[in-house]
């Protein structure tokens, strides 16, 4: 499987020459002050057992990988009452947290694509946060392109066996790059779906990618995401027509009635990095 996805990839990208010892280990971010700046990165946790990482790119949208809030067997949306955004999680505290109300996700994703190139391509989705997050208690970040001669980049994710904290790999690599796809060499592993990956180069940190997918060959790490900006753009306009956002406004302007009415009466699938 690991050399099949090597081979499609190949078609798509030109090699990007770095120095091999560039990378660095994780940083687990355990403490308060460790946390200060990456607050608006979280885990988004799908049901009681599955999870993905986020990113706040705005007080009320959180950005990640489409294929954390698609179920495979059917390419149906998961239901948004089942996911939570926890920002700047660790050991199980969050700075804020909030549910999902609407989401949003390519048509071209949910139409089934079995091109692997592509899904990558189309692997995003933005989920509209039911309450805002303060930009004073996460500041969210732009997203933007990652220039040509910028290889250098960071990471900061959850994954399988540090699930309970943030963790920041301050130095790795784009090793790929071409069609609207980047390769990286990453330590990232299930559960760092989503993940931004960060430009470093210029001020505040910048989102240039998400972690769609990888794989794990005698303990070296590869994985795989996507030119952002295009997509997040279409993503943004969705939300403001309303085509393609899940649930649409009338059965989310029902759901929420019926919410606040029984109120006043009382009343990741498991995700490849």
């Amino acid at each position: 499987m690991h050399r099949i996805i090597g081979a499609l990839f190949a078609l798509c990208l030109t090699v990007v020459g770095v120095t091999a010892t560039q990378a660095t280990e994780l940083k687990r971010l355990t403490l308060r002050q460790d946390v200060l700046g990456w607050e608006a990165v979280g885990r988004v946790d799908l049901g009681r057992s599955n999870y993905c990482t986020g990113v706040l790119i705005a007080t009320d949208l959180v950005l990640t990988a489409a294929h954390c809030v698609v179920k495979p067997e059917r390419q149906e949306i998961v239901p948004v009452d089942t996911i939570t955004f926890r920002a700047g999680l660790r050991d199980d505290v969050a700075i804020a947290e909030s549910g999902v109300s609407q989401l949003v996700v390519s048509p071209a994703y949910l139409s089934g694509l079995r091109n692997t190139a592509e899904r990558v391509r189309q692997d995003v989705a933005l989920l509209k946060l039911s309450n805002p997050i303060s930009a004073a208690t996460a500041s969210p970040f732009r997203v933007t392109s990652l220039s040509a001669d910028t290889s250098r980049i960071s990471v900061v994710s959850f994954a399988r066996g540090r699930d309970a904290a943030l963790s920041r790999e301050n130095r790795c690599n784009v090793t790929g790059r071409g069609n609207g796809l980047m390769q990286f060499d990453c330590d990232l592993y299930y559960g760092s779906s989503g993940a931004p990956v960060f430009d470093l180069s210029s001020g505040r940190p910048r989102i240039v990618s998400i972690i769609s997918m990888g794989n794990r060959e005698n303990d070296k790490a590869t994985s795989y995401g996507m030119e952002l900006p295009r997509r997040v753009a279409e993503l943004k306009n969705a939300f403001r027509t309303g085509v393609g956002v899940w649930p649409p406004a009338e059965a989310f302007e029902a759901r929420r009635l019926t919410t606040s009415s029984e109120r006043s009466a009382g009343g990741a699938r498991f995700v490849k990095p």
